[in-house]
């Protein structure tokens, strides 16, 4: 099980970085400005924090026009994916294995 705790990185694995991962999943595709509404977090953290996962390869931007306006949109890479994936699996892991343990006669 130790394994498990080991497979996902730093970039990956910090508390900001991974809500910001959960709702670019979610969302499919989220603009800088609803990401840091959503966050609530300033614009120095989550550009910091958005920089590294993109730098991870966890996520991709890119600028879209939208109406007058150009915004940038991040999405997850296929490895962000991929890697995003992962972690619910090792997570369900995690409770099957709880709820197993819990309903095993002592």
């Amino acid at each position: 099980m130790d394994s498990l705790y080991t497979r996902f990185d730093s970039i990956f694995f910090e508390k900001t970085r991974l809500s910001l991962l959960t709702i670019i999943y979610q969302e499919e595709g989220i603009t800088y400005n609803e990401l840091k509404r959503r966050l609530g977090a300033s614009d120095g953290a989550v550009y910091t924090h958005i920089e590294k996962l993109i730098s991870g390869g966890y996520v991709e931007k890119k600028k879209e026009i939208a109406g007058t306006n150009v915004q940038t949109i991040y999405r997850l890479t296929k490895a962000g994916i991929t890697a995003f994936q992962e972690y619910l699996g090792f997570l369900e892991h995690i409770v099957r294995s709880y709820e197993k343990e819990t309903k095993e006669p002592s």
